[in-house]
């Protein structure tokens, strides 16, 4: 089995996945409940691995967890824009497109970038 894919084939894997063993779709206010849930995660993974916090007894810190927790964030958005209709090739594409042309100077000239 690859495992590298395109957006389309997360999207089309993801759709699969649900029809096969998740019976439907959540409702996409539910499935955006549980993405604020799973950024949670990945944000007491980062205060501990790389912020100031330290973790609780027994707690599993690893940059592992933390590759586990940003890839439940990301099913959970290929899953929402699955369920809204949305193309995240081409959001991806456009936006990417956007930031260049908005940014393109931006960071180049901002002196806090270049400190280290």
């Amino acid at each position: 089995m690859s495992r590298e894919y395109t957006l389309q084939e997360l999207q089309e894997r993801v759709d699969a996945w649900i029809k096969e063993y998740g019976v439907r779709y959540f409702e996409p206010l539910t499935n955006f409940a549980i993405l604020t849930e799973e950024v949670g995660e990945v944000g007491r993974l980062m205060a501990r691995l790389y912020g100031e916090q330290s973790a609780k007894a027994g707690e599993e810190i690893s940059k592992e967890r933390l590759a586990e927790e940003l890839a439940d964030v990301l099913w959970v958005l290929v899953a929402i824009a699955n369920q809204t209709g949305c193309d995240l090739t081409a959001a991806f594409a456009d936006n990417l497109e956007k930031k260049t042309r908005r940014d393109a100077t931006r960071h180049h000239n901002n002196p806090k970038l270049h400190k280290h």
